[in-house]
């Protein structure tokens, strides 16, 4: 067996290499590279863009397939989020697959790309391999800043909130900043559209009832001081815990930005960006998996999502699943922030995790 330290060094080398969304090249290749050391049945390299596939099967003909997943891309600061580490935390697993000659299941295991942008999942899905392979179960799980190193964060229901970019493109007409009532000026009606996305927000902690409007970015006309603006943009991230929830919410900023365009005499354009679905676990799979691990680890569970989003909610929606969460330490720095680097102490316990599921999950 690999010692700690080699994957410690594993995960610094994708930490050095951090590729974004789409260009996961060197995290494709060095799992590519570990993964032929260890002779998975089938692999498959360039799934959806980067992603990589390996399949264990069982030595039992009747066995069914379970799917586990990490995601490896990084933001544009670095690996900021730790998908470096899960991706280290996924071969380490992908060891143990590979040395248990006594496995219960057929093990899919994903390397995915583009979770970021909420495209990858649907990348794999699209694939077709997890329905070729007729998967049952699919299992993941996130790093989670300020909750004790190991312990588990389990929800039965919503783990993670749906969420979407909106952009908001809106085209008047310029004219000489003299005369600027012979122009249509999207100025103040971008103006109103954030004073009225503001009230959108609910703060709720119910399920049906959150719902959240980030203002992103503004801009209106251009830095000519002899002319009144014609054109201007804005965009928001629209937030909620359940999928009904986030279809109503787009559905009432969307009319917004309609009657102001109109009353204005504005032209419109919307786009959406980065679209993700609210993580819903399977709730029968989640009581399974916290039996499992409290004797191993700390167990914590909760009704209250989390309000980043992730794409793993694309497999949920075709199979049963649970994704959950293990803590990297009370006093660690916040995802996405720049002082944030993942844990190597964690790498251990969370593969263990996975290991556990492997084991002895029944479906």
């Amino acid at each position: 067996m690999k010692t700690e330290d080699y994957y410690s060094t594993i995960r610094q080398q994708l930490h050095d290499h951090p590729d974004v969304s789409g260009c996961e090249r060197y995290a494709h290749d060095l799992v590519m590279r570990e993964l032929q050391q260890l002779s998975p049945d089938e692999c498959y390299d360039h799934v959806g863009g980067y992603g990589v596939v390996a399949y264990w099967r069982s030595k039992y003909p009747d066995a069914k397939t379970i799917a586990f997943r990490a995601d490896m891309d990084a933001l544009p600061i670095g690996h900021r989020c730790g998908h470096d580490g899960h991706t280290t935390i996924m071969l380490r697993f992908a060891e143990r697959v590979a040395s248990c000659s006594e496995r219960r299941y057929n093990i899919l295991i994903i390397f995915q790309p583009e979770e970021e942008t909420g495209l990858g999942a649907q990348k794999i899905l699209d694939s077709g391999l997890l329905q070729r392979h007729d998967v049952q179960a699919v299992f993941g799980l996130h790093n989670l800043p300020g909750v004790p190193l190991g312990t588990v964060v389990l929800n039965p229901g919503t783990f993670a909130a749906a969420s979407t970019g909106v952009i908001y493109k809106l085209q008047g007409r310029e004219t000489h900043a003299s005369t600027p009532e012979k122009g249509l000026n999207p100025g103040l009606a971008i103006a109103e559209i954030i004073q009225r996305f503001d009230k959108l927000s609910n703060h709720s902690e119910s399920l049906s009832e959150f719902r959240q409007s980030t203002l992103i970015c503004s801009r209106v006309g251009e830095p000519a001081f002899g002319t009144s603006a014609g054109a201007g943009e804005v965009m928001f991230t629209l937030r909620a815990y359940t999928n009904a929830t986030m279809t109503e919410l787009e559905g009432t900023a969307d009319a917004i930005v309609e009657e102001v365009a109109k009353r204005e005499h504005l032209q419109l354009r919307m786009e959406r960006r980065e679209p993700f679905r609210a993580v819903e676990n399977t709730p029968a799979l989640v009581e399974q998996t916290a039996s499992l691990f409290e004797s191993y680890m700390p167990i914590v569970m909760t009704t209250t999502p989390f309000r980043w989003s992730e794409d793993f909610a694309d497999y949920l929606r075709l199979f049963p699943g649970v994704f959950f969460g293990i803590g990297c330490g009370l006093n660690h720095a916040e995802l996405h922030h720049p002082d944030y680097e993942f844990p190597d102490a964690l790498t251990v316990p969370a593969s263990h995790c996975f290991e556990l599921i492997m084991n002895y999950i029944a479906l």
